[in-house]
């Protein structure tokens, strides 16, 4: 994507089914666990670019040691500097100690069995320390101590707020990660006094009834519980002081989890090669964990996958597979290539099928598959051509006249070049605007001066204001007769509350091209209508609330709304003209039909709460209000 946005955060989680020794004695090392957790973030390190930190949880630990371990970090490089802070605590160690892991568990921090990364990518709050995962709620009673990290957002935060303070709870945050931390926190508290009221009944020893209660702690009641308000995307995942831990996701399917486990270890994460790179797994062998479950791993050792709520239909992040992701997923990397496929017919009008005159590229670096796709597509239709032109061919033709229709080719060329990040203390907007613009830069001397047409691919446009503050511009330079930007995404109407920081509307450049079609045409009171209608419906159950911004959307053509972003994007001081091309939401579920989630594209919220967010957002526009929208 040639503009960030922020998104999707990364979890990793790890349970060693086997005493540290059986490690030792197999793999070399009684750090097994902690070497595998470092590979298993660091294979995910393209979720979070904010933070990160670990939590380790030892099991059966002797009264008076600490049993509980976590580090964060905020700093750049934060996986490298996570990891050698944790080991500096084996530095000084000998050899004799050093494998030794009865002494190891018992004296070192981080020797847990359970252990849990995260990754943070930031999509609303400052990037303090305190907003990095995992975070803790702390108790003297083992099975009270709850660590919690996750890959979510919640459409019903002050909802959820009220319900803790109805519980007479003082939460001192209001955000969802206090408050998903105090939920599950206060249910895990009322199943433990619960258990201790019931258990009570049968011993007057205190230290018996403890581990009766550990023993036998309902994780999947205490997650019904927590949860039955949740609305929004989830993967969270949590460790009970005991060793109890889980991962669950949301009931729609929006976040990513996967998950693997055989006799030595369990294993959870947010993408599927990570899991298969760090335990050298088959692909097949790797489950996805299924939508409004849990998998649960007990002290015990003892693994399942259980129903935490109630199923909805499968609404899968459509733009995890599009540019989250890393494409070493087999089945992501072939969705993003049918994706440029699929743009092949609208590609070969633009150009008038003028492929001879016509340069082919792609924006790096996610666009690159799509682009690989553009091209088989471009390849097989120019195959196509020269098929005909062959049969239409007189019989006497010669060698010449036959290699002159084979020998034509796709053009591909690398074109756009993306140098180091600059990094700039200067405060003069313009000098600052006038470094940006060069982030990327072009190979000179390969087009035809304004003879060829210039292709270039990226995976989505969401703002444009790289497309307008450098790409086009740079561009320019190569005098191209015309250039043409594709997108292998849709249009993104509609702001995302399950996790991408897209929550404001006029940050959009397809709901800033509508503004200025709605204006041109003398329709602004189109506007207006819509605002009222949103503002009838402020206090309304979510269940009731409807999307009324779509009416606005349906006054005109995804084209005529493409034409209008191709003028908002493009310089005034660049005279080529520019065409953009979108994707549609149609071809979009050909490309990838067992993920459906498309709400930003099309306004189809999967939750009830959604249409609440995209209301608020656009009255949040009208008003002139900057706020967050949820």
């Amino acid at each position: 994507m040639s503009e960030q946005i922020k998104h999707e955060c990364g979890l990793a989680f790890i349970r060693l089914r086997k005493p540290l020794d059986f490690y030792l004695e197999k793999y070399g090392t009684a750090f097994y666990g902690l070497y595998k957790l470092q590979l298993l973030m660091q294979k995910q390190r393209n979720r979070g670019q904010d933070g990160a930190g670990i939590v380790t949880v030892k099991l059966n630990p002797e009264p008076g040691k600490p049993y509980i371990d976590r580090r964060r970090t905020n700093k750049t490089n934060y996986i490298k500097i996570l990891f050698q802070d944790i080991y500096k605590n084996y530095g000084g160690l000998s050899n004799k100690k050093l494998n030794n892991p009865d002494y190891l568990k018992k004296n070192i921090p981080f020797m847990g069995e359970v252990l849990m990364g995260h990754l943070r990518y930031g999509t609303h709050g400052s990037n303090s320390i305190k907003n990095v995962h995992p975070v803790i709620r702390k108790n003297n009673w083992k099975t009270r101590n709850l660590a919690l990290a996750g890959n979510f957002n919640l459409t019903n935060v002050n909802e959820l707020f009220d319900e803790l303070i109805s519980y007479g709870q003082h939460p001192n945050k209001r955000s969802d990660t206090i408050t998903i931390l105090e939920k599950i926190g206060h249910f895990l508290d009322t199943e433990v006094q619960e258990k201790f009221d019931h258990f009570k009944k049968k011993s007057d020893d205190n230290e018996v009834i403890t581990q009766m209660i550990s023993d036998d702690l309902d994780i999947q009641r205490i997650l019904r519980r927590a949860s039955k308000s949740f609305d929004g995307g989830y993967t969270i995942g949590g460790i009970i002081g005991n060793g109890d831990a889980f991962v669950f996701k949301d009931p729609s399917g929006i976040r990513p989890a996967f998950y693997y486990y055989d006799d030595e270890i369990v294993v959870a994460a947010s993408e599927r090669p990570a899991i298969q790179t760090t335990f050298n797994i088959k692909v097949d062998d790797i489950k996805e964990l299924g939508r409004g479950n849990a998998l649960i791993v007990k002290n015990t050792g003892e693994v399942s996958e259980l129903p935490i709520k109630d199923q909805l239909e499968s609404q899968s992040c459509s733009f995890e597979r599009i540019y989250f992701s890393r494409g070493t997923d087999r089945d992501i990397y072939l969705e993003r290539k049918k994706l440029g496929t699929l743009l092949t017919g609208k590609v070969l009008k633009a150009v008038d099928h003028d492929l001879e005159n016509t340069i082919f590229s792609f924006i790096p670096n996610t666009a690159e598959v799509a682009f690989y796709g553009l091209i088989q597509g471009l390849e097989k239709s120019l195959n196509q051509i020269k098929a005909e032109k062959i049969l239409q061919m007189d019989p006497g033709y010669s060698k010449e006249q036959l290699d002159e229709i084979l020998s034509t080719k796709v053009r591909v060329e690398n074109l756009v070049v993306k140098d180091a990040k600059m990094r700039t203390f200067i405060s003069d907007t313009d000098t600052r605007g006038e470094l940006v613009s060069h982030v990327y830069d072009v190979t000179y001397g390969i087009i035809n001066d304004y003879k060829d047409t210039l292709v270039l691919i990226d995976d989505s446009i969401v703002r444009g204001t790289t497309l307008k503050d450098s790409i086009i511009s740079i561009l320019s330079r190569l005098r191209p007769k015309k250039i043409i930007i594709l997108s292998s995404a849709p249009q993104i109407r509609y702001p995302d509350c399950y996790g991408i920081d897209m929550s404001r509307m006029n940050e959009f450049v397809a709901f800033r091209a509508l503004l200025a079609l709605l204006k041109e045409d003398k329709k602004e009171h189109l506007l207006t209508e819509v605002y009222e209608k949103c503002k009838t419906q402020e206090k309304l159950p979510d269940s009731e609330v409807k999307n009324f911004v779509k009416d606005l959307y349906q006054v005109y053509t995804p084209e005529e709304i493409s034409k209008k972003i191709a003028e908002i994007v493009t310089p005034d001081t660049v005279k080529i003209p520019v065409e953009v091309i979108y994707q549609s939401v149609e071809n979009l579920h050909k490309a990838m039909p067992n993920h459906t989630g498309d709400w930003y594209f099309s306004g189809n919220f999967p939750t009830a709460g959604g249409n609440r967010v995209v209301n608020k957002s656009f009255i949040n526009f009208m008003e002139d209000n900057s706020d967050r929208a949820y």
